[in-house]
C-alpha cells in the first residue's frame, strides 16, 4: 500500500525554489489531494540587491530568498508574495526601494533575538504549510574560481543577470569551482533533521552556481545526504547562463551537482521541450544562454541514477520550470518509492 504522507525537502534558493515549493503545495490529483510534509532548506549566501543592502547595514543573514520560500508555502501565497515583494518608494537605500518582506524578516529577528526565531514567527504569522529553514546559521558568502584562475567573492559579483551590473569576472569563462567564505557553513541542526526525515529531497531548480551549488557547499550537508534514506532528485537546468555555465552541456551540470552533493543522485529531471527559434527571438535569449538537452550520445547507462525526460517548461515563460509539471513527476516518484 502506498504511503499516505510524504516528507519532501527542497534545497536551493531563488525563483526556481519558489516554483517547485509552490507546485508541490498546490498539486493535487483529480480525486484526492496529496498529503505532503514540505520543508525548504535555503542557501544563505545572497548578497545582491535589496537583500545585500539590509545585510550590509544590519549584519543579518540574507532575508531575500527565505522571503520567497515563506511566500511559496504560506496558506495564501498570492497575498503574501504581493506583500513581500512590495517596494517602498523613495531613494535607494535600506528603506527606500527595499521590499517589505526583507524589512519584516529583519525586524522579527531583532524582536525575537535571532534570525531563526524571527523566521519562525513569520512562518506562524502567515500560516506556512511546512518548514522554512536556513541551510546554515553562519554569516557566509559565496566564492568562485573561474577557469582562468580568477577568484570572485560575493554572489552579487558573480551573478551576471540583466538586473545586476556588479559582475567583475570574464564572462567568456566558466566557473571552475565554488567555495564558502567567512565560515564553513555549519549545517543548521533543524535542516539536518529535515534531510534525515525526508522521503524525497529535491535539489534545484535554479541558476547553477548562484542558486543550487551554494546550498551544497557545506561538508556537513553532504554527510547528511550520505546518512538519509531519501531518494535525491536533481532538477536539471533548462538553460545555460552566461558567465557561469556558458559552455556547459547536460553532463557538466550533472557531474558538478554530484561533485558538490557527494554522488548521491537517484533521479535527474531533464526538460524535453524544444524551444523554438520564434520563442528564442520573442524572449531575446542573450548570447551565452542555450537550451540544456539530453542528446543521443550522452550515455548514462552506467550511472546509478535514473533520468526522467519530460516537458517541464511553462510555455508562457521559456526559461522557467512549470510548477505543476514538476510537482506531478515528484509526487509520482514519492508514490513509486513508498509503496
Amino acid at each position: 500500500m502506498a504511503k499516505k504522507t510524504f516528507n519532501i525537502t527542497v534545497i536551493g534558493w531563488g525563483s526556481g525554489t519558489f516554483n517547485v515549493l509552490y507546485g508541490l503545495k498546490a498539486y493535487h490529483t483529480d480525486s484526492e489531494e496529496e498529503h505532503k510534509n514540505l520543508a525548504a532548506i535555503i542557501a544563505m549566501t545572497d548578497s545582491g540587491g535589496t537583500t545585500g543592502e539590509i545585510r550590509d547595514k544590519y549584519g543579518v543573514l540574507p532575508p531575500g530568498d527565505i522571503r520567497r520560500a515563506v511566500a511559496a508555502l504560506a496558506r495564501d501565497t498570492g497575498f503574501v508574495r504581493d506583500l513581500f515583494e512590495y517596494k517602498f518608494s523613495g531613494e535607494s537605500g535600506v528603506i527606500g526601494g527595499n521590499k517589505i518582506g526583507n524589512i519584516l524578516l529583519t525586524a522579527l529577528g531583532e524582536i525575537t533575538g535571532s534570525f531563526e526565531a524571527g523566521l519562525d514567527a513569520a512562518c506562524k504569522m502567515f500560516d506556512v504549510q511546512g518548514k522554512v529553514l536556513p541551510v546554515t546559521l553562519e554569516d557566509v558568502h559565496l566564492g568562485v574560481r573561474m577557469d582562468d584562475g580568477t577568484e570572485v567573492i560575493g554572489e552579487k559579483f558573480i551573478d551576471v543577470s540583466d538586473k545586476n551590473d556588479c559582475a567583475t569576472h570574464n564572462l567568456d569563462q566558466n566557473v571552475k569551482d565554488a567555495f564558502l567564505v567567512g565560515g564553513e557553513g555549519n549545517l543548521n541542526p533543524r535542516a539536518r533533521e529535515a534531510i534525515l526525515e525526508s522521503d524525497v529531497i529535491v535539489i534545484g531548480p535554479g541558476d547553477f552556481y548562484t542558486s543550487i551549488v551554494p546550498a551544497l557547499l557545506s561538508k556537513w550537508i553532504r554527510k547528511a545526504f550520505s546518512e538519509t534514506s531519501a531518494k535525491i532528485v536533481y532538477v536539471a537546468n533548462i538553460m545555460t547562463k552566461k558567465g557561469e555555465t556558458t559552455h556547459y552541456e547536460l553532463p557538466d551540470f550533472i557531474d558538478n551537482v554530484e561533485r558538490y552533493s557527494g554522488n548521491i543522485l537517484d533521479y535527474v529531471l531533464v526538460n524535453s521541450w524544444d524551444i523554438s527559434q520564434e520563442l528564442v527571438e520573442k524572449y531575446k535569449i542573450e548570447e551565452g544562454k542555450k537550451p540544456v538537452k539530453l542528446k543521443p550520445e550522452q550515455n548514462y547507462i552506467s550511472r546509478r541514477f535514473k533520468i526522467i525526460e519530460e516537458d517541464f517548461v511553462n510555455e508562457s515563460d521559456v526559461v522557467r520550470h512549470d510548477p505543476i509539471k514538476l510537482a506531478r513527476v515528484l509526487i509520482d516518484i514519492c508514490r513509486r518509492e513508498n509503496t
